[in-house]
């Protein structure tokens, strides 16, 4: 807990999910939650209910595929606290069609959301955490981004881009002796509203049987937590969580 109490932590998607279940586990342990999303509501309720259980935590309405947002975030959260030692890049969405159904508008928007949004928040806070030689970022990958399927090519393609942009940063800041930690975590079936995004309905119907055995987010928040609170001379690197019975 010592290793996570204080911590100021910039978590995006933060209005449901994963994003949820990691906000209200990390302040549970203490840590100052910047919370960002695009449903203010859902941002006002998720701090008031943060704020009542004794944690602390503000937020900023913020679309992570616009980089001017994203610097906002991070000059906020700076203002605020006056340092960033955790990013988690969580954002993400899941529109799945195989490639001949031609949805390039979705392909555009996963990779401005799952890879740009994960390069600007990086662009915007890592800077300051490489002053302070001290910072840890924790990207959501996927297991899409360890294995492809039909229908999930490119959303595949976004998560297996995470996947680079988390073990590039690792090396270089490893090389750089910055002590900043880097993560990468692989959820398989978890229940968040990802299918909501997805707009073929055989696609859609296929996953929701599939995602029949979903574990609930507060396993990836606790996760999340574990690798946060490492003496500050470990770095977990990579992890794929699972539903047990999950086989792909």
């Amino acid at each position: 807990m010592s290793n996570i109490k204080n911590k100021v932590v910039v978590l995006t998607g933060a209005s449901s999910g994963i994003g949820e279940a990691t906000a209200k586990e990390l302040a549970s342990k203490g840590a100052k939650l910047v919370l960002a999303a695009r449903r203010e509501d859902r941002l006002k309720k998720l701090q008031d209910e943060i704020q009542t259980s004794g944690g602390q935590a503000i937020y900023k309405v913020t679309d992570v595929s616009s980089r001017q947002q994203i610097e906002e975030l991070a000059a906020y959260a700076l203002n605020e606290f006056g340092k960033i030692d955790v990013l988690v890049n969580n954002a993400g969405i899941m529109p799945q069609a195989f490639l001949a159904e031609n949805k390039v508008d979705e392909w555009d928007k996963m990779i401005d959301v799952n890879i740009k949004g994960v390069l600007y928040a990086i662009a915007a806070i890592v800077p300051s955490m490489r002053e302070r030689k001290s910072g840890h970022v924790i990207n959501l990958s996927s297991v899409a981004g360890h294995n492809i399927y039909p229908g999930g090519t490119v959303y595949s393609g976004t998560k297996f881009a995470v996947k680079a942009i988390s073990e590039g940063l690792r090396q270089e800041e490893a090389i750089s002796a910055t002590n900043i930690r880097v993560t990468n975590i692989s959820p398989g079936a978890v229940n968040s509203e990802l299918l909501e995004t997805i707009t073929d309905p055989t696609m859609k119907a296929g996953l929701k049987e599939f995602y029949q055995v979903a574990i609930d987010a507060d396993g990836i928040a606790r996760a999340i937590a574990f690798a946060i609170e490492q003496p500050s001379d470990i770095a977990i690197n990579e992890m794929i969580i699972r539903p047990t019975v999950q086989v792909g």
